[in-house]
């Protein structure tokens, strides 16, 4: 499927000014662009959608209201993501549903059987290493599981990122 186009830099900025954590935390851009650099590179490998993996890379964390538990903050997104379609990027009915179940259900620790959905999972669980835990293969694709098995992720998920990797400097 050929992708949208967007404005990146709008797009990340809109997410930017209304993100309520520290942008240096667990759950801020630099997450965000190790989950795009996973999810993308997993989705192009499955065939998924990759305008809705890009999109769930910044979308999926951006309502937490903290950086611990926060039970809500998936569905909080999937509501903004879909509150910004048509004014910051134009998604099809079916793109919008993949990519509002992805946000909800990120959190869940199942595997889905949708390219799209699931590279989008697995982009973020890939990155669980920034918060000390080894992502398991059982809740992943068999793409993504290799990605563990080489190390590739835990080097990544411990690295330094920022919303520079973007193109968007600090406001």
């Amino acid at each position: 499927m050929t992708a949208t186009p967007f404005d990146r830099k709008v797009l990340l900025q809109t997410i930017l000014d209304q993100f309520r954590l520290n942008r240096d935390g667990d759950h801020g851009p630099a997450h965000w662009a190790r989950v795009r650099k996973h999810a993308m590179t997993i989705g192009k490998a499955r065939g998924a959608d990759l305008l809705v993996v890009e999109l769930f890379s910044f979308l999926h964390d951006s309502q937490r209201e903290n950086e611990f538990t926060d039970t809500d903050h998936g569905e909080r997104a999937a509501a903004y993501a879909a509150s910004l379609n048509h004014s910051h990027y134009s998604l099809t009915g079916s793109q919008l549903d993949k990519l509002c179940h992805a946000i909800r259900h990120h959190s869940g620790g199942r595997v889905h059987p949708d390219e799209t959905v699931q590279s989008c999972w697995d982009g973020d669980r890939l990155d669980l290493g920034r918060v000390g835990i080894t992502p398991s293969p059982l809740y992943m694709s068999d793409h993504a599981a290799k990605h563990i098995q080489k190390a590739y992720a835990w080097s990544r998920s411990v690295s330094s990122y920022s919303d520079r990797d973007f193109g968007i400097e600090p406001s």
